[in-house]
């Protein structure tokens, strides 16, 4: 059977909610079987899987981002196929794509926690990061898969996924080819040279900040009011996706951290030194007391909308356990054979079997792993498993909003819980923050992996792959990445570092490892200082927002980000809603909604495409950046402005390329 599809690519009513008794048909029809696990995409994925764990690992310690996989994974599935003349590939390229993609929540997982243990001058060994890797990601993968029609099929257009969007786009494009494929690789092209011209050549700065003028300096300094903006294509591709509502919703999160808790906080000090005393922000960066005091307040918000989530997912995550039940003692009626295709999941029975086997693994790694005894062992057991299952629903629910799921402030708030409750059984000092840290690894990859998967599952659901594939070869995907890892985070170390040392004086910064490190000494150090207050004062106002009936996760989101990746987001939002509103003629804007979807797709495609390349070109040693300024005729602090400059006048040479091309789409005949 001829794989069905639209002039547009998928069915009209994929990215809109449904109308009562309408259902959404695949492209590739439920009726009938496809092409999906071969010799050729399991061995294409898993090769996806080693090269984008080395990549995605040395970028995300190198600068704190770690490269979305499924993305350049999707572009490569559809090139290669198209080269070999791969017959119905659409569904061998999703499989390729989603064991492929283990790579990026994987290495997310692993980079976040475990090089704290370097940098707190612990003791660490291969088998501790591939399997805290390992289990975490199994875990993630279990606890998700129960939830999988919920967030896919029944929440079906109530949730943008702007990344499944993304990748989605690529691989129907492909298979469509044609003009749309002639779309997204120009936009693609165009997204990832503009990248890599500041990424890798550095010929104009990334970030551009309020500094720029004296004025903005002044305030920065005075009132600790500072404006941030990345110029990235990836970024304002997101926006697009994601649309105005949320776009505005993260961004006012934003304003509030940095436009009044920051500047807040400094005025405090100031009425500290009217008082008789010293303001300790004065000599302080925005940038500092967002990092050291408002970001806790964000975490305490992330906490707080996950366990509105929570609350708010009961009669779900009940249903869960119904299903459970019902699966392991109801009666057989047979309702399983009649299942369509592309309905089908592991059987609930097996996936509570595997669970079970896991949970059993991670008890054992952590009495023999982490050398701590039976009785602590149960106590981080209980916490991980608790805590990844709560979690795992908000984890999803966040990667289906934004696109981004805010897995290191999950994991702080992981590590804050699982520090207080591992001291009351006696573990403190090195030991006590050893097993704090392995425990949040194993928590922070389960998330990764559960919000990671999601997008696999609801790509899979648009174009019509069977979920039980698509579940059952995620697990060798993510035993190749985990070992993948390992070795990388290990060789990592002996050639940079984490530390500054004689023999690493230019380590990787390795920021969220960092923050994780800065947090959990205090905690299993008697009587050291934590900052419950700023916990307490997210939380309260992730309920106030819940209350206004405003999404807290989003908003959280916002406040725990820095301002720089989430202004942009509004840009792109802004463009969607004025291309929806641009003209009465429905025809004619779905037609340039359509060609704005492919646009952003591609400029993620290629931002994501071209990170990886100049990754791979920093490891082997190269450094591209051109100076083109003379630093002994110029002082440093004006081509950082120069550079500064450049960056805003070529990212509105971008933005009018992106609302152009929109404009010159052609409603279908």
């Amino acid at each position: 059977m001829e794989i069905e599809t639209s002039k547009s690519g998928l069915p009209e009513n994929a990215y809109r909610e449904l109308n009562p008794g309408e259902e959404y048909t695949p492209v590739m029809s439920p009726q009938y079987t496809f092409p999906e696990v071969t010799p050729y995409s399991v061995f294409l994925g898993l090769i996806m899987a080693v090269i984008f764990s080395a990549a995605a690992a040395y970028s995300g310690l190198k600068i704190g981002q770690v490269l979305e996989a499924a993305i350049p994974i999707s572009i490569i599935a559809v090139g290669l196929s198209s080269i070999l003349k791969i017959n119905k590939s659409l569904g061998q390229n999703v499989i390729v794509q989603s064991i492929g993609a283990s790579s990026g929540v994987i290495v997310a997982g692993a980079i976040f926690t475990i090089p704290a243990l370097y940098i707190l001058g612990l003791d660490v060994n291969f088998f501790q990061i591939f399997l805290s890797s390992l289990l975490g990601g199994f875990l993630g993968i279990l606890f998700l898969i129960p939830f999988r029609r919920y967030f896919v099929k029944d929440m079906h257009g109530k949730f943008p996924f702007p990344e499944a969007t993304a990748t989605t786009e690529i691989l129907i494009t492909g298979e469509k080819g044609g003009t749309q494929a002639g779309v997204l690789a120009i936009s693609g092209l165009i997204g990832g040279i503009y990248d890599f011209f500041f990424s890798a050549l550095k010929l104009w700065e990334e970030v551009f900040t309020s500094r720029i003028i004296a004025a903005g300096e002044y305030i920065a300094e005075k009132s600790k009011i500072l404006f941030t903006y990345n110029v990235s294509s990836l970024i304002i591709g997101f926006g697009y996706l994601i649309g105005l509502k949320f776009a505005t919703i993260i961004v006012c999160g934003s304003l509030l951290s940095w436009f009044v808790l920051i500047p807040l906080i400094n005025s405090i000090g100031n009425i500290a030194v009217g008082l008789g005393g010293t303001n300790p922000f004065a000599d302080m960066s925005p940038e500092k007391i967002f990092i050291e005091y408002v970001r806790h307040i964000g975490i305490g918000a992330i906490a707080m909308a996950g366990i509105i989530g929570i609350l708010k997912s009961s009669k779900i995550i009940g249903g869960a356990f119904s299903l459970a039940i019902s699966g392991i003692f109801g009666k057989k009626t047979g309702k399983t054979e009649k299942q369509l295709r592309t309905d089908r999941d592991i059987k609930i029975t097996f996936n509570i079997f595997l669970i079970i086997l896991t949970a059993i693994a991670i008890l054992i790694f952590f009495i023999t792993g982490v050398n701590i005894t039976l009785g602590q062992a149960i106590v981080a057991f209980l916490t991980v498993v608790i805590i990844a299952f709560l979690f795992t629903t908000v984890a999803a629910n966040a990667i289906a909003i934004v696109g981004t799921n805010p897995v290191s402030g999950m994991t702080l708030m992981t590590l804050i819980v699982s520090s207080f409750v591992l001291t009351q059984v006696g573990l403190q000092g090195e030991q006590g923050m050893l097993s704090a840290i392995i425990i949040g690894g194993v928590v922070c990859t389960a998330l990764s992996m559960a919000g990671g998967f999601i997008t696999d599952l609801k790509i899979g659901y648009w174009l019509g792959s069977t979920p039980l594939k698509q579940q059952s070869w995620k697990f060798l995907g993510t035993l190749v990445s985990a070992a993948t890892v390992g070795i990388v985070i290990f060789i990592l170390n002996q050639t940079y570092g984490f530390v500054v040392t004689p023999e690493t004086p230019e380590p990787l910064v390795a920021p969220q490892a960092n923050a994780m490190a800065a947090v959990i000494k205090p905690l299993m150090s008697p009587g050291a200082e934590v900052h419950w207050m700023l916990y307490f004062i997210g939380a309260v106002i992730a309920i106030l927002l819940n209350a206004l009936k405003i999404s807290p996760l989003a908003f959280a989101l916002g406040m725990y980000l820095p301002l720089h990746l989430n202004t942009p987001l509004i840009i792109g939002g802004l463009i969607s809603h004025f291309v929806k509103k641009s003209t009465k003629d429905e025809a004619l804007v779905k037609a340039r909604s359509n060609q704005g979807t492919l646009i952003a797709s591609g400029f993620i495609a290629g931002a994501a495409i071209f990170g990886v390349i100049g990754a791979l070109i920093k490891f082997a040693g190269f450094d591209l950046s051109i100076n083109i300024w003379d630093p002994n005729l110029i002082t440093h602090e004006q081509i950082l402005k120069n550079k500064e400059m450049i960056a805003i006048i070529t990212y509105i040479f971008l933005i009018g390329y992106f609302i152009w091309h929109i404009f010159r789409a052609k409603k279908e005949s």
